[in-house]
């Protein structure tokens, strides 16, 4: 994940007390006029008041997004002028950082150094993909005779991008970038909890130059609006980033119409910690792998395998690290841990934890909320590691999305494999070795999308973030997520001097 140390924050008190929605390139209240209130889940504070997007509202929002991409200009601009525009709201990203960070934290409850990095990194997937789309082209194939193939890229269509609420602005713009850049026009349903920074995107997109209807920012029940979104018959492709279940769901839903769909889904993931390990390095990295962004990350490496012989070692120092981790005001910069999105989160956290030890699990520390001073009103819950489990656990073989990491041994190295395998989630995955033929061999077995050796990070612009299995399919943050959002075309020409015949009438 990018940092950003070298940004000094400065808080603006940026809060608006109203945000709309965003349909057809203008601010708007919903049709019925609802709305609702955003909390800021640190405090318990209310931080705004919310815009709720209704059926109709989704209605003009699609049938924004339609016209501006069966009559509009914008996929027909010269990829070069997509490409500034794309550069251009990376800019205005900038020159309002400190803006973004601030409200992308009131939003969460994320930790300062947390949404610095997620707001640098949203402003980088702009960049890149500003460079990306000018190269992204068809081909011209070899055919026998007086016969040529040529390729071209067309975009997909309208798209409806469904964020979740763990990565607000990141996630967005992970989704955003790629589509327009690409020349799809899109409706975009943020997490009700955390709608504020994927709203101000929007924004900054019409800000930026791009045209009415292409970007449309519709905050909503997702069981209402993004339902609605995925039946649709005038959406051609889904992108959703969230849980497996409704990941499901949606696919069952899109299936009606044929969509496109990609899918970010859960994650179980494993990271293994060889007997040759620089163990120092494999804990400060199981530190941040687990406990970054408070647990609520998908690829978060929840499930620790260790060398029996270096078993005690390990875990002594883990544990020792993971109590000197600061809970407390997320605009501190010394505060590791940020809050749980919400109460609900915190129970189903909360519920997993007291499964493992109804069921012989032992909490090494951790295991019970938290009340830091000064946030007793917020949602916290103290980092935990959970050790003597085996893969009957629910909280072992099910995904927490909290604080909560599971360890345990094994023996060798087939072991090892067969252990992180043992899940039906395939999304991230982390071996610490110095023996690269080993990372190389344990890399090629793992059945994820990702391998992290020796490092923590999962997720770098360019770098192809998805999973196997149960994660879901199709790939976010690379060259190859252009292709999601385009169609090839395929187009057979013949030059020769004597007219076919192939009949031979």
């Amino acid at each position: 994940m990018t940092t950003v140390k070298e940004q000094k924050f400065e808080p603006m008190a940026v809060k608006r007390e109203t945000y709309q929605l965003i349909i057809n390139g203008a601010r708007q209240d919903s049709a019925n006029g609802e709305t609702y209130k955003v909390f800021n889940p640190a405090t318990g504070e209310e931080v705004a008041t919310v815009a709720k997007a209704s059926i109709e509202d989704a209605e003009m929002a699609v049938q924004a997004a339609r016209n501006a991409f069966d009559f509009g200009k914008w996929r027909h601009f010269p990829v070069n002028k997509r490409s500034r525009t794309l550069n251009k709201i990376a800019s205005i990203m900038r020159s309002r950082f400190n803006e973004l960070v601030e409200l992308e934290i009131l939003d969460t409850g994320k930790s300062l150094a947390a949404a610095q990095g997620q707001v640098m990194q949203a402003i980088e997937d702009f960049e890149f993909y500003a460079g990306a789309i000018v190269s992204h082209r068809g081909a011209v194939n070899s055919l026998p005779g007086a016969f040529q193939n040529i390729t071209e890229k067309e975009p997909v269509g309208v798209c409806a991008q469904i964020i979740p609420w763990n990565y607000p602005l990141m996630m967005a713009a992970w989704k955003i970038a790629p589509a327009i850049a690409t020349g799809c026009s899109i409706v975009v349903k943020p997490a009700s909890l955390t709608p504020l920074t994927a709203i101000v995107l929007g924004e900054i997109c019409i800000e930026a130059g791009v045209p009415e209807g292409v970007v449309n920012v519709i905050p909503g029940s997702g069981s209402v609006i993004g339902n609605y979104l995925v039946e649709h018959e005038k959406v051609d492709k889904v992108a959703f980033t969230g849980s497996t279940p409704i990941g499901k769901d949606i696919m069952a839903r899109a299936s009606q119409t044929l969509k496109r769909v990609t899918l970010e889904l859960g994650g179980k993931s494993p990271s293994l910690v060889f007997e040759d390990a620089d163990i120092d390095a494999a804990v400060d990295g199981s530190l941040f792998g687990i406990f970054y962004n408070t647990g609520q990350s998908c690829e978060a490496r929840s499930r620790i395998y260790v060398h029996e012989n270096i078993y005690d070692e390990f875990l002594e120092k883990f544990v020792a690290k993971t109590k000197q981790l600061k809970l407390g005001d997320p605009f501190d910069k010394e505060t590791h841990v940020g809050a749980v999105i919400s109460q609900d989160q915190l129970d189903v956290i909360d519920g997993y934890v007291q499964s493992a030890r109804e069921d012989g699990a032992q909490v090494l520390t951790g295991g019970k909320t938290a009340k830091p001073e000064g946030f007793e009103n917020g949602c916290w819950y103290e980092p935990t590691i959970i050790a003597e489990t085996n893969h009957s656990m629910k909280a072992v073989r099910e995904e927490i999305f909290g604080p909560v990491v599971v360890v345990m041994k094994f023996s060798d190295e087939k072991e090892a494999v067969k252990l992180a395998n043992d899940s039906e989630y395939g999304l991230g995955s982390a071996i610490w070795t110095k023996d690269y033929g080993r990372a190389t061999r344990v890399s090629k077995q793992i059945q994820a999308g990702i391998v992290m050796v020796n490092c923590p990070f999962s997720a770098f612009p360019g770098t192809p973030f998805g999973g196997y299995k149960q994660s879901g399919f199709g790939r976010e943050l690379s060259i190859e997520t252009l292709d999601l959002y385009t169609e090839t075309k395929s187009i057979v020409s013949y030059y020769g001097n004597r007219p076919l015949n192939p009949f031979n009438l």
